[in-house]
């Protein structure tokens, strides 16, 4: 895992840490909450939002219904310096699995699909690389990130297959361990359940997604895919590059839709909160019937503790589990559901403790702002739970602790290049195409005497001579970052391969 890092970086869905941060600033004091609850949070969220650097910002608060705060910060992009506001369109990312889990709900309450039919029943080329678990998943094993898959995210971040394509290429993927044994976040298995949703319903996921829950919530300002955002109110991604926040282009999940590709706003968004607080009641009616939102929100897979979010740390739960679209641990006695979202330089966090009727959704437009965890958890204390902890201060250092081992390990593996070495061939030799039919594939080229690099996805990048046959790649879109690239040689002494980021692309 740890050798595909920047692979996994390039579109990263789960939420999980992946990103660069900064040194935390002298802590500024916000004074203990007294009668003035709204003042007291609006001034935490601003001393977060300078604390973490992030240009733009959206939050919503629910309890008991109604909606107890709402506001939105910053700017949709450092570039214009444009104001964001409640119409400023932001990206889900994967808080979007929770609406893909209840879309599947509502075909369940039409009886036109079963949560124990196969996969098969549906999709009747499916094919995997073990025949036992191809015959048996389930739409239920959709959801649950235990498929005996590693992270396969390379299967789109690196290439512009298109999504059945994707799925096609798990028939070449060994399980990573044993079916239903472990869990290991899966994007490509949420697509997957759009696909199904699809050949069910006879429309597309997105038409989907609009008439069956957009629709009836009076979401109009919510898309289903980024190709169908036409407003020029939308957050710009931002990264944290060489300790300065810049503005960066933009990934699209569109390929893998029903995995991250919803962008909504603060107003929208504040009613899919409200909706999955009650039950999925909404004016009118509810999208599921009870006993279908209790499946949703019912624990299925654990979570081993290493494969959890750093903030147990602090929370300590007892419990780490995951139900469809949420994860969930205990928090102060309750069941908390949650759900980060993230695409490169865009932030989500959706959190709710049903039994206490609050919820909790925080966009941003900076990569992995972990304060989105801080807020969630700062405004379930607030308005429900009670306690004056500041989450913000407490969190900051274990995810600057982990920034910092992880620039440790990058350093040290670019530390030592064995001196005077040089390569063993002419540099226009290792000019060429590279490929690996899963992944796909990597161009070098000779340009002035200096080799090139690019990829469909990544752009362009240089290629400096490390050590022998080794070369060190930096994108141009320094948010990639830096890999060690080893050309290596056939019998014959012919370069005819490439390894990068524990992948080996053979020469074509």
């Amino acid at each position: 895992m740890r050798s595909r890092q920047l692979i996994l970086k390039v579109i990263v869905l789960t939420g999980f840490f992946l990103g660069h941060g900064t040194l935390l600033p002298a802590q500024r004091k916000v004074s203990v909450p007294a009668k003035d609850t709204m003042a007291y949070f609006d001034a935490y969220v601003r001393r977060a939002m300078a604390d973490w650097q992030i240009p733009g910002l959206a939050i919503t608060v629910v309890k008991d219904g109604k909606v107890r705060y709402k506001q939105v910060y910053g700017v949709r992009s450092l570039n214009t310096k444009e104001r964001a506001d409640n119409e400023t369109i932001f990206a889900c990312a994967s808080t979007t699995k929770a609406m893909t889990a209840l879309a599947m709900g509502i075909l369940v309450d039409q009886h036109k699909i079963g949560w124990e039919d196969k996969v098969t029943k549906y999709i009747p080329h499916f094919t995997l690389y073990d025949p036992y678990v191809t015959a048996n998943l389930t739409i239920r094993d959709l959801f649950l990130h235990n498929s005996g898959y590693g992270n396969t995210d390379y299967l789109w971040a690196f290439n512009d297959i298109p999504g059945d394509e994707i799925i096609n290429s798990l028939r070449n993927i060994k399980p990573a361990y044993q079916y239903r044994t472990n869990f290991v976040y899966q994007n490509i298995f949420y697509h997957i359940a759009g696909k199904v949703i699809e050949l069910v319903s006879g429309m597309s996921w997105a038409e989907f997604m609009t008439q069956h829950i957009f629709s009836p919530l009076g979401m109009k300002q919510t898309k289903a895919m980024l190709s169908l955002v036409k407003t020029s109110n939308l957050a710009m991604p931002h990264y944290m590059i060489h300790g300065r926040v810049e503005e960066i282009s933009r990934a699209s999940a569109d390929r893998l839709p029903a995995a991250g590709a919803v962008y909504s706003n603060i107003d929208d968004i504040t009613k899919w909160v409200q909706c999955m607080l009650d039950s999925s009641k909404y004016p009118g009616g509810r999208l599921v019937t009870p006993v279908t939102w209790m499946t949703l929100l019912e624990p299925q897979t654990f979570i081993p503790a290493e494969s959890f979010f750093p903030t147990a740390q602090l929370t300590k739960p007892s419990f780490t589990t995951y139900a469809m679209g949420w994860f969930q641990q205990d928090y102060k006695g309750e069941k908390l559901n949650f759900h980060t979202g993230s695409l490169p330089g865009e932030i989500a966090i959706h959190g709710q403790v049903p039994d206490k009727k609050v919820g909790v959704y925080v966009f941003g437009n900076l990569d992995h702002a972990e304060a989105r965890h801080a807020l969630m958890l700062k405004a379930l204390d607030l308005f429900a739970l009670g306690e004056t902890r500041d989450w913000e201060m407490e969190l900051f250092p274990i995810y600057q602790n982990l920034i910092s081992k992880m620039d440790s390990v990058k350093r040290s593996a670019w530390a030592n290049p064995v001196p005077g070495t040089k390569p063993s061939r002419e540099m226009a030799t290792y000019a060429g195409t590279y490929r690996d039919p899963v992944v796909g594939s990597i161009q070098v080229q000779l340009e002035n005497g200096q080799l090139l690099a690019s990829n469909v996805q990544l752009g362009r990048g240089t290629l400096v001579h490390f050590h022998y046959d080794t070369y060190l790649l930096e994108w141009e879109r320094k948010w990639f970052g830096k890999s060690l690239v080893q050309f290596t040689l056939s019998p014959a002494g012919e370069v005819n391969a490439l390894q990068y980021e524990g992948f080996l692309l053979r020469r074509q």
